[in-house]
């Protein structure tokens, strides 16, 4: 029990004694301090994560993981292309596109738009606009009908519903005996989609595969082949992969490319986010400075009587160093199973609040999403907790050191 001893007396330091119990109050606010300060990074480092993923999982359920194009023109050989991708062991979806931007008009209403061309059969393999159908089917695209599906907010803008004709107008020219006028063609809209996402539901529509090359002028090609992986991340690498077994020239591009400026600000916003937070953990952190510094000044006198025993200098600053960690881990355990805790029940935590009080923290009018988002990310929680014990650790060593240099003699004299 009494080995070693400057574990002993320690831990017995971190306890209330009847002369020094304002000090223990300090440390108990220090602890509590650090294990709300994890908690709130914890929880708020998951709702992030948990918003990130929702617009990543809504970016790629319409933005392919890779595409193959050629480099200027279109893709001629895109049936070779499509082949040659599915013998990659990471490709588990292909499917052709035409793009182009184009304009829409219904009477007065106006508005530009990328129209997409896609083989109704084939793109459930890279895309989830099929389920995201709020009328009419994406599969009732048929060639040479001309059809059209937009997105609900650009119907809306357009005032368009199921069974109306809108207009569409290419930045191409044909020369007419009028003079030079731009390429119209009349669509019959087919269906409406939603997503979620305002530059998808207000700035996309899609038509038959094969009546956007005409629309385009691409004769048999295509723009590019999209790829969706099993891995995401791997995009970039498995996209130079497939490109490097066709040979000859191709333009390649994925997701972390085409949305880069995104998701870094969406990174950079975490990580920012993180520091913030994390300054509470450390000003929690600073406490122990406070709460062992008065420690010390109220033990001088047993600081002498344990010199003058026998106890090294070093044995006194290890006797100070524990107390502070004792408080500085038990509010990084405290603080790291809460944060856990309540990270995994947010949601339903939130939506006890928003019944109890009859509110709505997210209007999915404004949000387009009902619930808060959690995805707990172990290797934050790792980095909040061996962070802050390392930020506590710290706190403790000029306490110590000062104890250390007591003199016993000094100490004692009025004693």
């Amino acid at each position: 029990m009494y080995r070693p001893f400057e574990l002993f007396v320690g831990l017995r330091y971190t306890r209330a004694k009847r002369r020094n119990h304002f000090i223990s109050f300090i440390s108990l606010i220090s602890m509590l301090g650090i294990m709300l300060g994890i908690v709130a990074l914890v929880v708020v480092l998951s709702v992030m994560n948990g918003f990130h993923k929702e617009i990543r999982e809504r970016i790629l359920g319409m933005a392919s993981h890779a595409t193959i194009s050629a480099p200027e023109g279109g893709l001629v050989e895109w049936r070779e292309v499509m082949e040659k991708a599915r013998q990659h062991a990471r490709v588990v979806g292909v499917a052709p596109y035409v793009e182009g931007q184009v304009m829409l008009a219904n009477g007065r209403n106006v508005s530009g738009a990328v129209i997409r061309g896609v083989l109704p059969e084939q793109d459930g393999e890279v895309s989830e606009v099929g389920d995201k159908m709020t009328a009419g089917r994406l599969t009732d695209l048929r060639e040479g009908e001309f059809g059209i599906v937009l997105g609900k907010e650009l119907a809306y803008a357009l005032g368009l519903r199921v069974g109306d004709r809108v207009t569409v107008v290419t930045p191409q020219i044909s020369p007419t005996p009028a003079g030079v006028m731009p390429r119209l063609k009349r669509f019959i809209v087919l269906g409406i989609f939603e997503v979620g996402m305002g530059e998808y539901d207000g700035g996309m529509a899609f038509i038959h595969l094969r009546d956007g090359a005409k629309l385009l002028r691409l004769g048999d090609g295509v723009t590019g082949v999209r790829l969706k992986l099993d891995d995401l991340y791997l995009a970039p690498q498995v996209g130079r992969e497939v490109a490097s077994s066709l040979g000859g020239y191709y333009r390649v591009s994925d997701w972390t490319w085409q949305h880069r400026n995104f998701f870094s600000a969406l990174s950079t916003e975490k990580r920012m986010m993180w520091l913030i937070l994390f300054l509470i953990v450390a000003v929690a952190a600073f406490n122990i400075v406070s709460a062992l510094v008065m420690m010390v000044t109220d033990k001088r006198s047993d600081i002498a009587i344990l010199r003058t025993l026998g106890a090294s200098p070093g044995s006194i600053m290890q006797i100070f160093i524990i107390q502070g960690i004792t408080i500085g881990m038990a509010g990084t355990v405290l603080g790291m199973l809460g944060g856990v805790l309540l990270a995994l029940n947010v949601e339903s935590i939130v939506g006890g609040i928003e019944r109890l009080f009859g509110v709505e923290f997210l209007d999915p009018k404004i949000y387009y999403i009902s619930k808060l988002p959690s995805d707990l990310y172990w290797q934050d929680v790792g980095l909040v907790g061996i962070s802050a014990f390392v930020l506590s650790v710290l706190a403790t060593l000029y306490p110590a050191w000062k104890a250390a240099r007591v003199q016993p003699a000094e100490a004692l004299r009025y004693e």
